[in-house]
C-alpha cells in the first residue's frame, strides 16, 4: 500500500502564493477604500447642496435686509425735510404775527405821536399846550381800547396778582390793605398783566 503524502510547496512558490494573497487583500483595501471615498464624496455633495441653498437663504435675506434699510433712510430723509420745512414754516408765520402785532399797535400809537410834534412845534400858552397834552391823552386812551387795553384798578384792595406796593403806611384811620397812593399807573389786556401798578399800601 502506498501513502498519500502532502506536497510541500517549494519556497518560490509560497512566496507566489503569498504575493498573490497580499494582491488580493490590496484589492480588497483598494475597494473598501473607494467605495469610503465613494460615499464621502456623496456626504460632500450633499452638504455643498445644502450650503448652496443656505447661501441663496442668506443672500435673499440680505437683499430684503437691504431694501428694507433703503425703505427706512428714505423715510428718515423725508421726515427731517418735512420736519424741516415745518419749522422754517412756522418761524416765517411767527415772524409774521409779530410783524402783524406790531403794526397794529404802532399804527393806533402813531396819531398820538403826530400831535405831540405839534405840540412842541408851535407857539401857544400854558393854557394851550395843556388843551395839547388832553388831547393826547386822549387819543392814547383811544389806542389802548381799540387794542383791548386797560388801566388796572386801584380803588379796590390790594392785590398781589395787579399791584406792587413798593411803600407802605400804618393809618388806624384806613381799613387794611388800602391803597393810599398810585405811584405809577399799571395795564393789563385781558388777565395778562402788561405793568403792575406802583402803589402805596396802608396797614
Amino acid at each position: 500500500m502506498t501513502e498519500n503524502k502532502e506536497v510541500e510547496n517549494t519556497p518560490e512558490e509560497e512566496q507566489l502564493e503569498n504575493e498573490s494573497l497580499k494582491e488580493e487583500d490590496l484589492e480588497k483595501l483598494e475597494d473598501e477604500e473607494f467605495e469610503e471615498l465613494k460615499d464621502d464624496t456623496v456626504i460632500l455633495k450633499e452638504e455643498l447642496e445644502e450650503m448652496k441653498i443656505f447661501k441663496n437663504k442668506l443672500k435673499d435675506e440680505n437683499t430684503k435686509l437691504s431694501n428694507e434699510l433703503e425703505t427706512v433712510k428714505d423715510r428718515l430723509l423725508r421726515t427731517a425735510a418735512e420736519y424741516e420745512n415745518f419749522r422754517n414754516r412756522s418761524a416765517k408765520e411767527k415772524d409774521g404775527i409779530y410783524t402783524d402785532a406790531c403794526f397794529d399797535v404802532l399804527k393806533n400809537m402813531l396819531p398820538a405821536l403826530d400831535n405831540m410834534e405839534r405840540a412842541i412845534s408851535i407857539d401857544g400858552s400854558i393854557e394851550d399846550i395843556k388843551k395839547g397834552i388832553d388831547m393826547t391823552i386822549r387819543q392814547f386812551k383811544d389806542a389802548f381800547e381799540k387794542l383791548g387795553v386797560e388801566e388796572i384798578d386801584t380803588t379796590e384792595a390790594f392785590d398781589p396778582n395787579l399791584h406792587n406796593a413798593i411803600m407802605h403806611v400804618e393809618d388806624e384811620s384806613l381799613g387794611e390793605n388800602v391803597i393810599v397812593e398810585v405811584m405809577q399807573k399799571g395795564y393789563k389786556k385781558g388777565d395778562k398783566v402788561l405793568r403792575y401798578s406802583l402803589v402805596k399800601v396802608a396797614n
